[in-house]
């Protein structure tokens, strides 16, 4: 069932009467537009999260696989400093991958379930107003029935028939003026909830990534320390690179014909 209002397919039986003032539809489409904007967020806000949550957990499982098949590379068997590097490597990917995954338990519990568990309400506020929707349908039809009645001349059948119609109206007016009522009532209470709902799930949110790349700052720092060697900055390193990969171009089996 789509949000939008339901529809009047055509006019017969519409009354002359404005039975609901116009103050009060704007009033109704208005907070009812608000749900249907707050009920689109939602959805997305809790896609998003569970998008940004997978691409957390492959990216750490990723670095760690990289890890893995640099330890089992030839070349680490045969160099003690090489293993020594990767197999540090490896410990900082395996540890960033364990607060990784506690981070990601830490979101999928404070912040993706609770936006799912309030997902799940619009659903029975969808159902309320398309039972307001309804009363006013059955409201509309019985109130032209009653003013069609009351536009005949009044013999006894004629009279007989508008006060049948009259006491057929009566439970259904107050049936949808107490819908009408309660949704009026409640529409703004719900979207209002909102702000104390989520703040806690936001705050949670915050302090797990903030817990996670603090702990990222260490590991790496940690990891900074064991590799990096006296003396050698980054343009030296690269020149280094640049002066062996010269040597293996210069050698016959990967030179060009």
């Amino acid at each position: 069932i789509s949000w939008g209002m339901v529809a009047i397919p055509f006019k017969i039986g519409q009354p002359k009467k404005q039975i609901v003032p116009k103050t009060v539809e704007r009033d109704f489409e208005r907070e009812y537009g608000k749900l249907q904007q707050l009920e689109e967020q939602t959805r997305r806000l809790q896609k998003d999260m569970k998008k940004s949550t997978d691409a957390d957990l492959a990216m750490s499982k990723s670095a760690v696989k990289i890890s893995l098949d640099l330890l089992s590379n030839p070349l680490c068997e045969q160099d003690q400093d090489l293993l020594n590097m990767v197999t540090a490597l490896d410990t900082a990917m395996k540890r960033m991958d364990a607060f990784n995954q506690e981070k990601v338990n830490q979101i999928q519990k404070t912040v993706i379930e609770p936006l799912k568990k309030f997902g799940s309400v619009f659903p029975s506020l969808n159902m309320a107003v398309k039972r307001r929707e309804q009363a006013l349908q059955d409201y509309r039809r019985l109130q032209a029935k009653v003013e069609k009645y009351e536009e005949k001349e009044k013999t006894g059948p004629v009279l007989a028939k508008l006060h049948q119609a009259r006491e057929e109206l009566r439970p259904v007016r107050e049936d949808f003026e107490a819908k009408n009522r309660q949704l009026l009532e409640e529409m703004p209470r719900f979207y209002g909830s909102r702000l104390d709902y989520f703040q806690p799930s936001f705050e949670s949110l915050i302090r797990a990534q903030v817990v996670y790349y603090s702990e990222m700052h260490k590991i790496f720092g940690d990891l900074t320390q064991q590799l990096d060697q006296p003396g050698h900055s980054d343009e030296q390193r690269e020149r280094e690179n640049e002066s062996k990969l010269s040597e293996l171009r210069a050698l016959s089996i990967v030179a060009d014909d």
